[in-house]
C-alpha cells in the first residue's frame, strides 16, 4: 500500500459482530505435534471433520513449528467425542521422538483447551476437560494434565509450567511427586509424551515475522514485551527462528486482547525492533481470531494478509451455520 492510499476497514457487519453473545457453543482448539506431513494431519482432522454435531472451522499447519491448530465447535458431547477421536488418530500417526519444531511441546497432542462461546460457561468447560482428560488417559494410557481453569492442583493453572522441559524432560520431571499427572500413568507414553487439557477464554496467537536472521534479536524483544518479564499485560512471547524463510519471528499468545489487543503488540514489537536495527515484515493469525480483536485497526496496519478477513472467527461461525 502506497502512502496516498486509505487503509482498507476491516468490515464485519454487525450482524457478525454480534454473534457471539448469542450463540451457545464450546469451542475446541487442540494443538497437534505435525506441522509437515499431510496425510497425517487429514486423518487427524478428519476424526474431527467427521464427528457427527461437530463443525471444524479451521486448521493451521506451520512447517517451522511443525504443528497443528484445529478449531472446532459443537455441544459438549460432540465435542467429547471429536476430542477423542482427534487424540487416537494422533497417538496413533504421531512419534513425538522424532518430532523437531521451534514451538515447545509435551506430546503429540500438545495442547487441548476448551473455551466457552456466548451463553456456555466455564465451568460446563472445566468440566469437559476433566471427563474428556479421565477418558483419554483411560483409554491411550496417556499422561494427562490439567491447565488453567480446570486445574485441580494449586500452581498447575499456566501451560508454560506444565510445559516447562518439554518431551525430553518429561520422564525425569514425572518422577517428582508434584508432576504427577492429574490422570494416567506416572511414566510418560513411548511416543505420545503427555498432553496437558483445559478451559480458558479466547485468545489470539498472533505473530510477527522480522526482515533478518538474529534469533537473538528476537528474543530480546519477546523478552522485553511479555508480562512475565515485565512488559505487555497478558502477552506470552517467544522469538524463533523460521528456518525455511531464513527470518526469525517474535510468536506470541495474547490471553485477553481486550487490554492487549493486536495494534497495541504490534506498535511496540516494531519501536523495540527499530531500535535494534530491523524492520518488521509482515505478521500473522494463526487459527482464528474473534472480530472484536481487530476493532481498532486495519489489516494493512498491521501487515496482516487480506486473507485474514476470512479467519474471523464470527465469519466462520456464519458460514457454517452456526447459530442458535
Amino acid at each position: 500500500m502506497g502512502e496516498s492510499e486509505e487503509p482498507r476497514k476491516l468490515h464485519v457487519g454487525c450482524d457478525v459482530c454480534s454473534m457471539l453473545p448469542h450463540v451457545r457453543a464450546i469451542e475446541c482448539v487442540p494443538n497437534i505435534s505435525d506441522g509437515r506431513h499431510a496425510l497425517v494431519i487429514d486423518r487427524i482432522a478428519g476424526a474431527v471433520a467427521t464427528t457427527r454435531g461437530v463443525r471444524l472451522l479451521d486448521r493451521s499447519s506451520d512447517r517451522d513449528h511443525h504443528r497443528t491448530v484445529l478449531t472446532m465447535v459443537g455441544d459438549a458431547t460432540p465435542i467429547r467425542d471429536a476430542v477423542l477421536a482427534m487424540m487416537e488418530a494422533a497417538v496413533r500417526l504421531i512419534d513425538v521422538r522424532t518430532h523437531r519444531g521451534v514451538h515447545p511441546r509435551l506430546g503429540a497432542v500438545d495442547v487441548v483447551p476448551f473455551i466457552p462461546l456466548g451463553e456456555a460457561t466455564m465451568a460446563e468447560c472445566a468440566d469437559l476437560a476433566r471427563v474428556v482428560a479421565a477418558e483419554a488417559a483411560r483409554r491411550l494410557a496417556l499422561p494427562m494434565y490439567l491447565y488453567e481453569h480446570a486445574a485441580i492442583i494449586p500452581g498447575r493453572q499456566r501451560l508454560e509450567q506444565l510445559r516447562r522441559g518439554q518431551f525430553e524432560g518429561l520422564a525425569s520431571k514425572m518422577q517428582d511427586p508434584t508432576w504427577r499427572p492429574d490422570f494416567g500413568p506416572g511414566t510418560p507414553h513411548v511416543t505420545a509424551g503427555a498432553t496437558v487439557i483445559g478451559a480458558r477464554d479466547l485468545l489470539v496467537a498472533y505473530n510477527i515475522n522480522l526482515d533478518t536472521n538474529q534469533l537473538e534479536l528476537a528474543r530480546q524483544v519477546a523478552a522485553v514485551i511479555r508480562e512475565s518479564s515485565g512488559g505487555l499485560p497478558h502477552v506470552k512471547a517467544m522469538g524463533v527462528p523460521l528456518a525455511e524463510r531464513g527470518i526469525v519471528q517474535v510468536s506470541m499468545n495474547l490471553t485477553d486482547f481486550h487490554v492487549t489487543p493486536p495494534s497495541r503488540v504490534f506498535a511496540r514489537v516494531r519501536e523495540e525492533v527499530e531500535a535494534r536495527g530491523a524492520k518488521v515484515l509482515e505478521s500473522e493469525v494463526i487459527g482464528l481470531i474473534p472480530a472484536a480483536a481487530l476493532a481498532d485497526t486495519t489489516l494493512e496496519a498491521l501487515r496482516l494478509p487480506a486473507s485474514t478477513a476470512d479467519r474471523i472467527l464470527e465469519r466462520r461461525l456464519e458460514a457454517v451455520g452456526y447459530r442458535q
